[in-house]
């Protein structure tokens, strides 16, 4: 709707300059005035609306074809449930994710997002409708995504009541900080966090996220327009005398790795 709105004011702008050179201007420098202000507009106009317009058709074409390739296997597999283990699931949701984000940050460039749904492989490969909560969008803060069998995705902004996250007592985190940690840094990344952390930066980058910062107690913070949201991701984490071991680990893994008073800032 927005980008109509938007097409229509150019559409308006291009008739009112047109009526006024006519009106003013006569000789050869009309002609010249036109064909400048209909070359500017045209380049306007598909920078605005062309290229957003071929990229959401190209994530279309991919999601289709994911789709039947999906469904081709789910028919030899039907005792198999579509869950985060499924690789064939997982594309097909990253795919979905990119559209989505798309989607929003052609009218919002700083919107990020993420799922409300447990499961939301299922409701995209069955068909329905999923709640996703939004970040960085004025006015607006959730939004239900609508998926069809033929591929098509309609996004409905909402406004609504946003949930409490829990807290973390301050006894628990005083539990988990006092544990000790004498982990050699490239063992435990081998061990514990080269496939976990794969996954989550796969992920938050579908969703429009590029960094994210590990916490002393193994929490992951990521942040949301103009909050942070903390999460437990890893059970253990090297003590901070290592972290600079710890960076060069992730700088190797092509990742690039800051210290901060906070924790460990990794960026994509």
């Amino acid at each position: 709707m927005r980008i109509k709105q938007g097409l229509w004011s150019d559409v308006t702008l291009l008739i009112v300059a047109v009526l006024a050179i006519m009106a003013f201007i006569r000789g050869g420098l009309q002609i010249v005035l036109l064909i400048g202000v209909f070359v500017l507009w045209t380049i306007r106009a598909v920078y605005r609306y062309g290229l957003p317009y071929l990229r959401m058709q190209m994530h279309r074409y991919e999601a289709r074809r994911i789709h039947r390739k999906y469904k081709a296997v789910s028919k030899k597999k039907t005792k198999k449930p579509i869950g985060g283990s499924d690789p064939v699931g997982l594309v097909l949701l990253r795919h979905v994710n990119f559209r989505i984000s798309a989607y929003l940050q052609s009218s919002y460039p700083e919107a990020t997002w993420e799922w409300c749904e447990e499961y939301p492989e299922r409701i995209i490969a069955r068909g329905g409708t999923g709640r996703i909560r939004l970040h960085g969008v004025p006015d607006f803060n959730f939004a239900e995504v609508s998926f069809q069998q033929n591929a098509e995705i309609n996004c409905s902004l909402l406004k609504v009541v946003p949930l409490e996250l829990p807290v973390q007592t301050a006894e628990e985190t005083e539990k988990r900080t006092k544990k000790p940690n004498p982990i050699d840094p490239q063992v435990w990344y081998e061990t514990k966090a080269r496939e976990v952390l794969r996954n989550l930066i796969t992920d938050l980058n579908s969703r429009g996220h590029h960094s994210l910062t590990i916490l002393e107690n193994g929490d992951v913070s990521i942040q949301q327009a103009d909050q942070e949201i903390t999460r437990p991701v890893f059970d253990s984490m090297p003590d901070r005398m290592y972290w600079s071991r710890l960076s060069k680990v992730f700088e190797r893994e092509g990742m690039a790795a800051n210290i901060n008073d906070k924790g460990l800032v990794v960026n994509w």
